[in-house]
């Protein structure tokens, strides 16, 4: 017979081992132990033993035995497993590393065998609506209990000798109508409870399915909306609407892919009469340029060992990578422009560096070119060397780019916003007599204007005012060169003598989104509602109410008045003329 018992035992790699019962087996007639038994199986080495022993403790040195053998044997695996890894990711990246150097070369190649045109049907939504349409709660239902039926009598031969017939047959009935009649206030009560689950459910249903209705016509609308602003968009740069072929110039480079060689980065703008796209564009950095030529497992140290290309290789592969780029954007922007809005291309190479002399970050133009329209086309680019070609379209560039010597460009880039206008200086004009509240527009948004120039005069920021909205849009933009809070500032006035509601406040955080600032200032004569309060809570939004610029004028020494009630009646004044009575 067998009996179970226990025992020890130690691994480094216990996780990996499955142990069995100890049993033992003893004589016939029970009185002593004949032997030892337990079996082990190893799931990293997919090995199986059973040991056996007469006696525990040679059983347990066995066991200890094992388990030292086991773990050497799975230690020697794993060496031999992380090598063979190894020795295979050496290979992977042996071949990526040499894939990245031949891609350096193809950059130029790789656009000519892409049509760079821009689908105007691809950039649409056609997305099906895919919100929930269909009601989930079940209609509420209830199983009917069954009618109660009424139980014959069974009438004994006592009962008809004493004439009990007559009774048992009555109370029978009465019982029966008793039972029925409970059950008919029970179904009354469930069918009542069932007709309010059910009303219940066909509100909860017209609710759902009126939301559902909604978020899809919202769905389908904001689709429509998005679908019929870039058909707008194509009949735009069909017309060679100047805006829509620096968008459309946007969507063709946006979609240039350099496989991960370099964050693009561009600035364009647009010449009408001359039909000429200027294009500035940031080129990669010759500290990121791939550099890995090869890698080799070392066996000794188990580490993996990269060899680069030589210095020389570094700066020609950059100055090739360079004017490649510039070949390249000049065929997709001529390529995808079918109407021809275009006819000159400038394209001003931007380098960002460290330089060496100050330990500053610098930038430079170090190759620019100005090409027409036929005189490129005529060029077979697959059969040209990038440098020699730039050359010969008149480019100018030092003779080693990655030097980073800048260039004085074929033509610059007007980078002014044109809405900015040129400003005027209404705070002197101020005193205590001027109410704010009735200023004129134009002056109203000049006053923000110096002021916040003043409060940004000391950290070195700028404030420009932007053309007149009459409302809406941006009226100023702050730009704050504080590294930690500044940023570009979206500033709208309004001078308003009724409380400014939350739709003033999500106009400009729509505009704030729209223009890429890092914070948004609303100024009001007036003040604001709670709703907009909340609104701005935790958004980098400040609320100036009438009060706050004030406190703010007399901060810089001017002094003026806020007056509604006067400002209401002077506007209307204005607006109707003295015999009109509307307010």
């Amino acid at each position: 017979m067998e009996r179970k018992a226990s025992v020890t035992w130690r691994s480094e790699y216990k996780g990996e081992i499955q142990s069995g019962e100890l049993t033992a087996r003893f004589s016939a007639d029970g009185t002593r132990i004949l032997r030892w038994y337990i079996d082990f199986r190893h799931k990293l080495l997919n090995v199986h033993k059973e040991l056996s022993a007469p006696e525990l403790f040679i059983l347990q040195h066995k066991i200890d035995a094992l388990m030292a053998q086991w773990d050497e044997k799975a230690t020697e695996l794993q060496r031999k497993q992380k090598m063979f890894a190894s020795k295979h990711q050496a290979e992977q990246e042996a071949v990526e590393a040499a894939m990245r150097l031949e891609g350096l070369q193809r950059i130029l190649i790789h656009t000519l065998t892409v049509n760079d045109r821009i689908d105007w049907n691809d950039l649409k939504d056609h997305s099906a609506y895919d919100g929930p349409t269909t009601f989930a709660k079940a209609v509420p239902r209830r199983s009917k209990k069954p009618e109660p039926e009424f139980e014959q009598v069974e009438v004994s031969f006592f009962d008809k000798l004493l004439g009990r017939t007559k009774k048992r047959m009555v109370e029978a009935q009465t019982r029966f109508e008793s039972e029925r009649a409970g059950w008919q206030r029970s179904e009354q009560r469930e069918n009542e409870k069932l007709n309010q689950a059910i009303a219940q459910w066909t509100a909860e249903k017209a609710e759902f399915e009126a939301t559902a209705e909604r978020a899809k016509r919202e769905f389908l609308q904001r689709q429509a909306v998005a679908n019929q602003r870039i058909d707008v968009l194509a009949a735009d740069v069909a017309n060679g609407e100047s805006q829509a072929v620096i968008e459309h110039a946007s969507l063709v480079l946006d979609a240039s892919d350099y496989d991960g060689l370099f964050e693009k980065s561009y600035e364009i703008d647009y010449s009408p009469s001359s039909k000429t796209l200027m294009v500035e564009y940031q080129l990669p950095s010759l500290d990121g340029m791939p550099i890995v030529k090869s890698v080799r497992f070392v066996a000794a140290t188990g580490e993996l060992k990269e060899t680069y290309i030589s210095e020389k290789e570094q700066r020609a592969n950059y100055d090739s990578v360079c004017y490649q780029i510039c070949l390249r954007t000049i065929h997709e922007l001529l390529e995808a422009d079918e109407f021809e809005n275009i006819q000159n291309v400038l394209f001003n190479g931007i380098s960002t560096f460290v330089d060496r002399t100050t330990g500053r970050d610098a930038a430079s133009c170090i190759l620019s070119v100005l090409v027409n329209r036929n005189d490129f086309l005529e060029i077979d680019l697959a059969r040209v060397d990038p440098k020699a070609c730039f050359k010969s379209l008149k480019g100018v560039s030092a003779s080693s780019l990655a030097a980073l010597a800048p260039i004085p460009p074929v033509m610059e880039l007007n980078k002014e916003d044109r809405r900015f206008i040129d400003p005027r200086n209404v705070a002197e004009t101020l005193d205590t007599a001027v109410n704010l509240a009735s200023m004129d527009w134009g002056d109203f948004e000049h006053l923000v204007r110096e002021l916040f120039e003043k409060e940004f005069a000391s950290r070195g920021g700028e404030v420009k005012v932007t053309q007149s909205s009459s409302d809406g849009g941006v009226d100023a933009v702050a730009f704050d060169p504080d590294p930690i809070t500044g940023g570009k500032i979206v500033i709208q006035a309004k001078r308003y003598t009724r409380t400014v509601g939350v739709s003033a406040v999500r106009d400009l955080y729509g505009t704030m989104q729209h223009e890429g600032a890092s914070r948004g200032v609303l100024i009001t004569t007036a003040d604001y509602g709670p709703d907009a309060h909340r609104f701005a809570t935790g958004k980098p939004i400040t609320l100036f109410t009438g009060a706050n610029l004030l406190h703010l004028l007399q901060k810089h020494g001017y002094n003026a008045k806020i007056d509604l009630r006067e400002a209401r009646k002077e506007l209307n004044l204005r607006e109707y003329g003295p015999d009109s009575r509307s307010t």
